[in-house]
Protein backbone atom coordinates (compact mmCIF):
# COMPACT_ATOMS: atom_id res chain seq x y z
CA UNK A 1 0.00 0.00 0.00
CA UNK A 2 1.18 3.52 -0.81
CA UNK A 3 -0.61 6.71 0.27
CA UNK A 4 -0.05 9.96 -1.60
CA UNK A 5 0.01 13.18 0.40
CA UNK A 6 -0.65 16.46 -1.38
CA UNK A 7 2.55 18.44 -0.79
CA UNK A 8 2.05 21.73 -2.61
CA UNK A 9 1.41 23.68 0.62
CA UNK A 10 0.36 23.15 4.22
CA UNK A 11 0.95 20.60 6.97
CA UNK A 12 1.72 17.60 4.76
CA UNK A 13 4.88 16.42 6.54
CA UNK A 14 2.98 15.64 9.74
CA UNK A 15 0.74 13.22 7.82
CA UNK A 16 3.83 11.60 6.30
CA UNK A 17 5.34 11.15 9.77
CA UNK A 18 2.10 9.57 11.02
CA UNK A 19 2.02 7.14 8.09
CA UNK A 20 5.72 6.34 8.62
CA UNK A 21 4.88 5.39 12.22
CA UNK A 22 2.18 3.07 10.87
CA UNK A 23 4.62 1.46 8.42
CA UNK A 24 2.86 2.81 5.32
CA UNK A 25 4.77 3.93 2.23
CA UNK A 26 4.08 7.49 1.10
CA UNK A 27 4.39 9.62 -2.00
CA UNK A 28 4.55 13.42 -2.00
CA UNK A 29 2.37 14.90 -4.75
CA UNK A 30 3.98 18.14 -5.91
CA UNK A 31 3.22 18.32 -9.63
CA UNK A 32 1.41 16.58 -12.46
CA UNK A 33 4.32 14.19 -13.10
CA UNK A 34 3.82 12.68 -9.64
CA UNK A 35 0.32 11.55 -10.65
CA UNK A 36 1.88 8.95 -12.94
CA UNK A 37 3.31 7.12 -9.93
CA UNK A 38 1.04 4.48 -8.33
CA UNK A 39 -0.81 5.19 -5.08
CA UNK A 40 -3.81 3.66 -3.33
CA UNK A 41 -5.13 6.60 -1.33
CA UNK A 42 -4.74 10.36 -1.03
CA UNK A 43 -4.45 12.73 1.93
CA UNK A 44 -5.29 16.41 1.53
CA UNK A 45 -3.62 18.20 4.47
CA UNK A 46 -4.46 21.37 6.35
CA UNK A 47 -3.11 24.66 5.10
CA UNK A 48 -4.47 27.57 3.08
CA UNK A 49 -7.30 26.17 0.96
CA UNK A 50 -7.24 29.10 -1.48
CA UNK A 51 -3.51 28.67 -2.11
CA UNK A 52 -3.80 24.89 -2.36
CA UNK A 53 -6.67 25.10 -4.85
CA UNK A 54 -4.80 27.61 -6.99
CA UNK A 55 -1.61 25.52 -6.97
CA UNK A 56 -3.55 22.35 -7.81
CA UNK A 57 -5.00 24.11 -10.83
CA UNK A 58 -1.68 25.68 -11.90
CA UNK A 59 0.17 22.35 -11.56
CA UNK A 60 -2.46 20.58 -13.67
CA UNK A 61 -3.49 18.28 -10.82
CA UNK A 62 -7.00 19.52 -10.00
CA UNK A 63 -8.96 17.85 -12.81
CA UNK A 64 -7.06 14.52 -12.83
CA UNK A 65 -7.37 14.09 -9.05
CA UNK A 66 -11.03 15.13 -9.12
CA UNK A 67 -11.65 12.42 -11.72
CA UNK A 68 -9.85 9.78 -9.64
CA UNK A 69 -11.70 10.71 -6.44
CA UNK A 70 -15.03 10.59 -8.28
CA UNK A 71 -14.04 7.14 -9.61
CA UNK A 72 -13.47 5.83 -6.05
CA UNK A 73 -9.92 6.73 -4.98
CA UNK A 74 -9.96 6.81 -1.14
CA UNK A 75 -9.27 10.36 0.05
CA UNK A 76 -8.88 11.92 3.51
CA UNK A 77 -9.08 15.69 3.88
CA UNK A 78 -8.17 17.54 7.07
CA UNK A 79 -9.15 21.19 7.64
CA UNK A 80 -8.25 22.82 4.28
CA UNK A 81 -8.50 19.34 2.77
CA UNK A 82 -12.14 19.20 3.91
CA UNK A 83 -12.75 22.52 2.15
CA UNK A 84 -11.19 21.18 -1.07
CA UNK A 85 -13.54 18.17 -0.98
CA UNK A 86 -16.74 20.09 -0.17
CA UNK A 87 -19.32 20.46 -2.92
CA UNK A 88 -20.61 23.68 -1.36
CA UNK A 89 -18.81 26.51 0.47
CA UNK A 90 -21.14 28.80 2.37
CA UNK A 91 -18.83 31.80 2.65
CA UNK A 92 -16.80 31.94 -0.53
CA UNK A 93 -16.73 35.10 -2.58
CA UNK A 94 -18.80 35.06 -5.77
CA UNK A 95 -16.17 37.10 -7.62
CA UNK A 96 -13.29 34.77 -6.73
CA UNK A 97 -14.54 31.18 -6.42
CA UNK A 98 -12.11 28.74 -4.84
CA UNK A 99 -10.81 26.02 -7.19
CA UNK A 100 -11.69 22.78 -5.40
CA UNK A 101 -12.68 19.16 -6.06
CA UNK A 102 -16.35 19.53 -5.01
CA UNK A 103 -16.70 15.73 -4.77
CA UNK A 104 -18.20 15.35 -1.26
CA UNK A 105 -21.85 16.23 -0.66
CA UNK A 106 -21.21 18.59 2.25
CA UNK A 107 -21.60 22.33 2.81
CA UNK A 108 -18.61 23.80 4.64
CA UNK A 109 -18.03 27.14 6.36
CA UNK A 110 -14.40 28.24 6.01
CA UNK A 111 -12.52 29.74 9.01
CA UNK A 112 -15.70 29.05 10.96
CA UNK A 113 -14.06 29.42 14.37
CA UNK A 114 -12.34 32.70 13.51
CA UNK A 115 -8.70 33.54 13.01
CA UNK A 116 -5.68 32.04 14.76
CA UNK A 117 -6.99 33.10 18.18
CA UNK A 118 -10.05 30.93 17.49
CA UNK A 119 -7.89 27.80 17.46
CA UNK A 120 -8.51 25.30 20.24
CA UNK A 121 -8.04 21.74 21.45
CA UNK A 122 -10.69 19.37 22.78
CA UNK A 123 -11.41 15.67 23.31
CA UNK A 124 -14.51 14.04 21.82
CA UNK A 125 -15.83 10.81 20.33
CA UNK A 126 -15.46 10.13 16.62
CA UNK A 127 -17.01 7.20 14.76
CA UNK A 128 -17.27 5.26 17.99
CA UNK A 129 -13.66 6.06 18.91
CA UNK A 130 -13.78 7.47 22.46
CA UNK A 131 -11.59 10.22 23.89
CA UNK A 132 -10.12 11.36 20.61
CA UNK A 133 -7.81 14.42 20.90
CA UNK A 134 -8.79 17.11 18.39
CA UNK A 135 -6.76 20.18 17.46
CA UNK A 136 -8.60 22.91 15.54
CA UNK A 137 -6.59 25.63 13.77
CA UNK A 138 -8.63 28.28 11.95
CA UNK A 139 -10.93 25.34 11.31
CA UNK A 140 -13.97 24.95 9.11
CA UNK A 141 -17.04 22.98 10.08
CA UNK A 142 -19.78 21.25 8.11
CA UNK A 143 -23.06 23.16 8.03
CA UNK A 144 -25.05 20.53 6.12
CA UNK A 145 -24.64 17.05 4.65
CA UNK A 146 -26.29 15.26 1.75
CA UNK A 147 -28.26 12.02 2.11
CA UNK A 148 -25.26 9.77 1.40
CA UNK A 149 -22.99 11.33 4.03
CA UNK A 150 -22.38 9.74 7.44
CA UNK A 151 -21.73 12.18 10.28
CA UNK A 152 -18.83 10.82 12.36
CA UNK A 153 -18.39 13.52 15.01
CA UNK A 154 -19.80 16.73 16.42
CA UNK A 155 -18.31 19.29 18.77
CA UNK A 156 -20.64 21.81 20.39
CA UNK A 157 -23.38 20.60 18.04
CA UNK A 158 -21.35 21.31 14.89
CA UNK A 159 -20.36 18.56 12.45
CA UNK A 160 -16.58 18.26 12.41
CA UNK A 161 -16.07 14.83 10.78
CA UNK A 162 -17.92 12.95 8.05
CA UNK A 163 -17.58 10.14 5.55
CA UNK A 164 -19.14 9.57 2.14
CA UNK A 165 -18.21 6.33 0.42
CA UNK A 166 -14.47 6.71 -0.39
CA UNK A 167 -14.16 10.17 1.18
CA UNK A 168 -13.28 11.05 4.80
CA UNK A 169 -13.07 14.61 6.10
CA UNK A 170 -12.27 16.21 9.44
CA UNK A 171 -12.23 19.83 10.59
CA UNK A 172 -9.43 19.03 13.02
CA UNK A 173 -5.82 17.89 12.62
CA UNK A 174 -5.34 14.28 13.82
CA UNK A 175 -1.79 14.35 12.44
CA UNK A 176 -0.83 16.87 15.15
CA UNK A 177 -1.46 14.33 17.92
CA UNK A 178 0.11 10.99 18.82
CA UNK A 179 -3.25 9.26 18.26
CA UNK A 180 -3.25 7.34 14.96
CA UNK A 181 -6.83 6.06 15.06
CA UNK A 182 -8.25 8.35 12.35
CA UNK A 183 -5.38 7.47 10.02
CA UNK A 184 -5.98 3.79 10.80
CA UNK A 185 -9.65 4.29 9.89
CA UNK A 186 -8.56 5.77 6.55
CA UNK A 187 -6.16 2.88 5.91
CA UNK A 188 -9.05 0.46 6.48
CA UNK A 189 -11.05 2.39 3.87
CA UNK A 190 -8.18 1.90 1.41
CA UNK A 191 -8.06 -1.84 2.13
CA UNK A 192 -11.81 -2.15 1.54
CA UNK A 193 -11.46 -0.25 -1.75
CA UNK A 194 -8.56 -2.47 -2.83
CA UNK A 195 -10.57 -5.59 -2.05
CA UNK A 196 -13.60 -4.44 -4.04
Amino acid sequence: MRVAVLAVQGAFIEHIHMLDRLGVATLELRNQDDLARPFDGLILPGGESTTMGRLLREQGMLAPLQKRISAGLPVFGTCAGMILLARYLSNQGEADPLPHFATMDIKVRRNAYGRQLGSFHTVAEMAGLPDFPMTFIRAPYIEAVGPGVEVLARVEGRIIAARQNNQLATSFHPELTADARVHELFLRMIKVADAA
